[in-house]
């Protein structure tokens, strides 16, 4: 991958990733390749896009609060997440050489 050299690598969360991340934000950062995975600010990754992870908790908690009030679990609703987050590390941004049009449209920008 560092001598293919990708445009940028975007990461499904799983088992593997999750375990791993901070080797994968460590290669990523060293190489200078632009990366996304999910929570990845955090570890000093670029940046993340998914669901608002609070709102998921929020909704969650409804669901509970309505099967402890004797609802049917076939009568719940099925959903899908409805508010989305862009966060970006800036210092690694800054690093890329990240266009400030895409810091412009992060929900938030973290140091």
């Amino acid at each position: 991958m560092a001598r293919e050299r990708p445009d940028a690598l975007l990461f499904i969360v799983d088992g593997l990733t999750i375990q791993h991340g901070a080797e994968i934000v460590d290669f990523v950062t060293k190489h200078r390749i632009p990366s996304m995975l999910d929570r990845a600010y955090k570890a000093g990754g670029l940046m993340s896009y998914g669901a608002d992870e609070a709102e998921l908790w929020r909704r969650a908690a409804l669901l509970v609060d309505r099967i402890l009030k004797g609802a049917k679990l076939a009568d719940l609703p099925i959903e899908q997440p409805t508010k989305f987050e862009l966060v970006i590390n800036l210092k690694t941004a800054k690093a890329l050489t990240i266009p400030s049009s895409l810091l412009q449209r992060a929900d938030e920008v973290i140091q």
